[in-house]
Parts: structure tokens; C-alpha cells; sequence
């Protein structure tokens, strides 16, 4: 009886941390999508506050060394957000619910059984 009562046990264990790790996966996104919007808007600022200071100081933004500076300026700006993106993906491939073997668990009890 109590091996049935552990097996019980284990299955509504897995399903609260199936639950639980549902929760932390939707968390996680949201974040990832906030920090998306977040980049998104800090690239554009970054790159009218460029443009603008090119446009007060007389150069237009269509030469070959303006668009390389915005260029890069758009990537510095991106980068901590795609590290963030990184690990946050990371996160999610590790967020998994341990399933229960439930036959290991009979097999590892059967020989207490036997023996």
C-alpha cells in the first residue's frame, strides 16, 4: 500500500512541477518580450539622437562612414539585450518537469520485496 501511495504521490508531484514549469516558461517569454521592446525602442532613440547630431553638424546620413557608425551604434545598443536573450533561452531549454519512472521505482522496490 505504501508503494502505491508513494507512486500517487510522485504523479501529482510531476504534475504540480509541470505546472510550475509552464508558469516559469510563460514568465520568462513575457520577459523576453519586454526586453525585446525595450531594445527595440532604446535602438531607435540611440539612432535619432545620432542622426540628429549628424544632421546639426551638416552631414547627411546616406555616406558610406555614417551608416557604418549607425550601424554599429545599433548593434552596441542591441548587444547586453541579445546576451539577455541568450540566457533567457537558456532558462528555457533547463525549465523541464522531472518526469517519474514509475517502473525504475517498482524495479528499485521489488528486490526490498524479494530480498
Amino acid at each position: 500500500m505504501g508503494q502505491l501511495v508513494s507512486d500517487v504521490t510522485s504523479i501529482l508531484n510531476y504534475r504540480d512541477s509541470k505546472k510550475e514549469a509552464a508558469n516559469e516558461r510563460q514568465k520568462i517569454l513575457a520577459d523576453m518580450a519586454n526586453d525585446e521592446r525595450e531594445k527595440t525602442n532604446l535602438v531607435k532613440k540611440t539612432l535619432a539622437t545620432q542622426r540628429a547630431k549628424y544632421g546639426a553638424s551638416g552631414v547627411s546620413g546616406r555616406s558610406m562612414s555614417t551608416g557604418a557608425v549607425l550601424k554599429r551604434l545599433a548593434s552596441e545598443t542591441a548587444e547586453p539585450y541579445n546576451e539577455k536573450r541568450k540566457s533567457n533561452i537558456e532558462k528555457l531549454r533547463n525549465t523541464r518537469a522531472k518526469r517519474p519512472n514509475l517502473l525504475q521505482t517498482i524495479l528499485d522496490k521489488f528486490d526490498d520485496l524479494v530480498g
